[in-house]
């Protein structure tokens, strides 16, 4: 158990594999994903995929350079381990990244585990997964002071998306403060490009007319490989609960472009919803 006053930091499991390890090769790359053109719009959700940055930075920082980052921002991941609690909160302290710590918001952490008995503080879950900590860095890269809620998710059925989406809704309110919440997701997972890009698009219409439910069915119905779904309903249940009334698609690609592999990729896209 950590002593009284502690503040336990969360260190980094994927800098140097999915994005580099060097800050100053990290700002370079950053600042060729992320583009600001004019003002940045206020959003109540996005869906920002989780891959290496060179496969989806370019998808990540086309929503990144669009959406407005507010002071607080919460982080949904899937769980891709296994580990650790259904929905688990990242306990209090901080998380690492090549270019400094990030808080976790003590606040707003507290308000979503008196809102949802599925939430519960856990560091198992969050041990091992990538998904949380790619998004961190364009945190960190466009607010330096950001603070943020990870929840790393692990159940499989639509009732306990909605039932957390609502929970998460509400503490939000409670918190009075503006707030980001980031869906962290790839979409389809080796297919031939042509078929990645039929199948995403399927889930995408049902994200685009503002659907949770839809989408959620469609993807577990189709059997599409999009490992964030239940992170993606959850944010969407929470942001159509919060008056979000409309999202839109800001780009999407594949592994493909890439690698030039077209006959197995990964599918990415990002989303902002307001």
């Amino acid at each position: 158990m950590p002593q009284r006053g502690v503040t336990m930091v969360r260190q980094p499991v994927v800098a140097g594999q999915f994005y580099p390890s060097d800050p100053l090769r990290l700002k370079d790359q950053l600042e060729k994903f992320v583009r600001v053109e004019g003002r940045q719009e206020k959003a109540l959700g996005a869906i920002v995929p989780h891959a290496g940055y060179v496969y989806s930075g370019a998808v990540a920082g086309s929503v990144y350079s669009r959406v407005h980052i507010p002071g607080t921002v919460v982080i949904l991941g899937p769980n891709h381990h296994g580990r650790g609690a259904r929905a688990a909160l990242s306990p209090p302290g901080e998380w690492l990244t090549p270019l400094g710590t990030v808080a976790i918001n003590p606040q707003l952490s507290l308000l979503v585990r008196e809102c949802s008995s599925l939430v519960e503080e856990d560091s198992t879950a969050h041990q091992y997964e990538h998904s949380l900590e790619v998004q961190i860095p364009f945190l960190q890269f466009l607010r330096p002071d950001v603070t943020i809620v990870p929840l790393c998710v692990g159940f499989n059925d639509f009732s306990s998306c909605r039932s957390l989406g609502l929970s998460l809704a509400t503490a939000i309110r409670k918190y009075r403060q503006e707030v980001l919440i980031i869906a962290s997701s790839d979409m389809s997972h080796y297919q031939p490009d042509d078929v990645a890009r039929h199948e995403d698009n399927l889930a995408l219409q049902e994200v685009l007319k503002m659907n949770p439910e839809g989408m959620y069915s469609v993807v577990k119905g189709r059997g599409i490989t999009m490992c964030g779904v239940i992170p993606a309903t959850i944010m969407l249940v929470a942001a159509i609960e919060m008056g979000a009334t409309k999202s839109e698609l800001i780009r999407y690609a594949t592994s493909g472009e890439v690698s030039g592999d077209f006959n197995q990729v990964v599918g990415y896209a990002g989303v902002m919803v307001y």
